[in-house]
């Protein structure tokens, strides 16, 4: 038996609590370049912890369908985690609030064409599961000592439709 979530669209507004939404919709804070590029300037909150360093890391995740099964989430938490897609696909962002320690009910979204996101630190989430071959993209994230993994299984899996 699988429980089901439905996808909503990725908006800055619903994603909040768990993160940022990184695009260049709207106006440009700034415009450099001698007038030639438009700077929306900083659109996460990076957080590495006081033991930890930013890295840049690529990732190269196989496509996935749907509807998606999802089975495990995981947290960072000594560290965000952000997601640039390197593509225009679109992909699908998981979440759930924390309870005392558990993931609660995920909550599912489907990012537009050239949206990222930032994970906050300690936020529940699924895997990177882009809908689309190749799934490329670069990932700002926590690098030190630490393992920064939490995992869990989910069973019964939720059922991710659109």
């Amino acid at each position: 038996m699988s429980r089901e979530v439905k996808i909503e669209p990725l908006s800055a507004a619903a994603f909040a609590p768990f993160g940022d939404v990184l695009d260049a919709s709207g106006t440009p804070d700034k415009i450099i370049n001698a007038g030639l590029c438009g700077r929306h300037h900083d659109r996460a909150h990076l957080d590495f912890g006081p033991e930890g360093r930013a890295g840049i890391s690529l990732f190269n995740a196989e496509a996935r369908s749907l509807p998606y099964e999802l089975t495990l989430l995981e947290r960072h938490p000594d560290g965000s985690q952000a997601f640039l897609p390197m593509t225009g696909n679109p992909f699908l962002v998981i979440v759930a609030a924390d309870e005392n320690g558990t993931p609660g009910t995920p909550r599912a979204f489907l990012t537009a064409p050239h949206q990222g996101i930032n994970f906050h630190r300690g936020i529940w989430h699924g895997v990177l599961t882009p809908l689309s071959a190749p799934g490329l993209f670069a990932v700002v994230d926590r690098i030190g000592n630490t393992a920064n993994l939490e995992e869990v299984s989910l069973a019964p899996p939720y059922r991710v439709t659109s």
